[in-house]
């Protein structure tokens, strides 16, 4: 993989996350989880290029991403779409789902884990994060996504580097 200057970063977000699904990961290459992400956030805060994800905190990989300061979401070829509704949809609790999909993780910056058929990954460095608002959150919202009472919680990540991988 080789590093993307982010300026020349040109691919339509809106069709990465919603079409292609992100896998957000979490932890260490000794320990880690990952999951399959649709909603997230790309943008500048605090004069630093930003990527935000949203995680409930029943998600396995909740509790690397409160623990580790690092996190990336890597981007695959249309061919890994089912594999990627495999992650989003079965638990690293219960198995090792990445072995399961043939995924190769390998770490990169910082100790954070992309996969050797990720063809897109942001790493990012945690800079805050904090707990969805019920009271501020629109009853047709929460009538259609929380349901459970299940909120998300919004983790902020300043972009640090942008892997392509390389043709």
């Amino acid at each position: 993989m080789k590093e993307k200057d982010i300026s020349t970063f040109r691919e339509n977000f809106f069709d990465l996350i919603e079409k292609d699904y992100g896998l957000l990961t979490a932890g260490t290459i000794d320990s880690f989880n990952a999951m399959t992400i649709s909603w997230a956030a790309i943008g500048t805060l605090w004069r630093r290029n930003i990527f935000t994800v949203y995680v409930r905190p029943s998600r396995f990989t909740y509790q690397f991403l409160l623990k580790e300061p690092y996190f990336t979401v890597s981007f695959f070829p249309k061919s890994f779409h089912d594999k990627l509704t495999y992650l989003g949809s079965h638990s690293g609790r219960d198995e090792d789902k990445i072995k399961k999909c043939n995924l190769t993780p390998i770490p990169v910056k910082h100790n954070a884990v992309t996969y050797s058929e990720a063809r897109l990954t942001f790493i990012c460095r945690k800079l805050y994060e904090t707990d969805f608002e019920p009271e501020a959150i629109s009853e047709t919202i929460k009538n259609r996504f929380y349901l459970q009472k299940d909120y998300h919680r919004m983790f902020i990540g300043e972009i640090i580097q942008v892997l392509d991988h390389e043709e």
